[in-house]
């Protein structure tokens, strides 16, 4: 997407839920095993629940057994890589390159081919099946 979705925390507030607004805006984490699409399979396409940014395809979609939604890449330019210090670990945030949404994180133990693993809150995607 060119166009950079901008808009207030307030606007942001009206368009999300409570929790969605937590994982998106506030950088929070579902609790684990938690999420709709963790043990999710069809095949579609995953937007960003913010903007409906392209983000993942169903292609790259794992079971990692770590209680999140796993991806072993992501839709070219979709993602931003930010450093993350918090809670006293070294991580790497995935953000919504379109809205800068936080997504979850990147980690470098994936099973696949590319060894990552996008750690990805359900909260923060949205499914559109392959039919649609």
């Amino acid at each position: 997407m060119s166009d950079k979705k901008e808009m207030t925390e307030q606007e942001w507030k009206e368009q999300l839920s409570e929790q969605e607004y937590h994982v998106l805006r506030e950088k929070g984490t579902e609790p684990p095993h938690s999420g709709k699409y963790n043990a999710h399979f069809e095949e579609g396409k995953y937007h960003c629940n913010g903007c409906g940014a392209l983000l993942f395809d169903s292609e790259s979609k794992f079971e990692s057994n770590c209680g999140w939604p796993s991806f072993d890449s992501s839709v070219e330019g979709a993602i931003e890589y930010k450093k993350d210090t918090t809670f006293g670990m070294i991580r790497i945030e995935i953000l919504c390159s379109n809205c800068g949404g936080h997504i979850g994180h990147i980690f470098d133990d994936g099973p696949t081919e590319t060894g990552k693993r996008y750690c990805v809150n359900s909260l923060s995607i949205n499914f559109e099946n392959q039919d649609q």
